[in-house]
């Protein structure tokens, strides 16, 4: 194993878990994710952070995919202990392995920093949906503010590197409506213990209109 393989499996796969199961972001997860309902899939499921969020009277099916192998054993780990079937498949948001229009719900929470190319990602998951299916997002991006704005473009170049890939500049709402969604805008403010450069974010309902 190379200490690039090493760093991402061993050290990076448990430093996100710990970042992303904070108090403050769980509370969110609490919010938005009980939403999900009929055929399920979210993106960057690795971990299994959301699965105990879900209402198991509203969700039919659950399907996720992962980049990360190791990430991906634990959400295989979380599904069994919730005794649900899940279809969880290693993959990238380019190129999700379904169907045209086969669920009703996608969920993506804190992976839309870290994907390659964020335009190709959300029209991959609006192909997915089925008419008036939604997207429920919970992301941290750019913030409103110049300061910390600032401070983002200027750490950002050596984060990405560090954070697997995770982008500080990116805007939320803005790329969703981009994509096509009708965004109902849930929520938005700074983590209250995380740095103003890092801790932005933004969540919501995007839903796409019938065709």
């Amino acid at each position: 194993m190379g200490l690039k393989n090493f760093y991402e499996e061993k050290i990076l796969s448990r430093m996100i878990t710990m970042a992303c199961g904070q108090d403050e972001i769980s509370e969110l997860r609490a919010q938005l994710i009980p939403l999900a309902q009929g055929d399920v899939f979210e993106l960057g499921c690795g971990g299994g952070l959301n699965q105990r969020y879900y209402d198991r009277d509203k969700v039919v099916s659950f399907a996720g995919i992962d980049p990360n192998h190791t990430l991906l054993d634990g959400a295989r780990a979380r599904a069994a202990e919730k005794g649900w079937p899940a279809d969880l498949r290693e993959g990238v948001g380019e190129a999700i392995p379904f169907e045209d229009h086969r669920f009703d719900t996608v969920v993506c929470t804190y992976t839309l920093c870290s994907v390659g190319e964020t335009d190709r990602v959300l029209s991959e998951m609006r192909r997915i949906l089925k008419p008036g299916g939604q997207l429920l997002f919970l992301e941290h991006g750019r913030a409103p503010d110049a300061g910390p704005q600032k401070w983002q473009r200027r750490i950002e170049p050596v984060w990405k590197r560090l954070a697997g890939n995770c982008h500080l500049t990116r805007p939320v709402f803005d790329n969703v409506r981009k994509a096509g969604f009708a965004v109902e805008e849930v929520g938005s403010a700074y983590a209250d213990k995380a740095p103003r450069w890092a801790g932005w974010m933004e969540w919501g309902v995007g839903r796409k209109s019938g065709e």
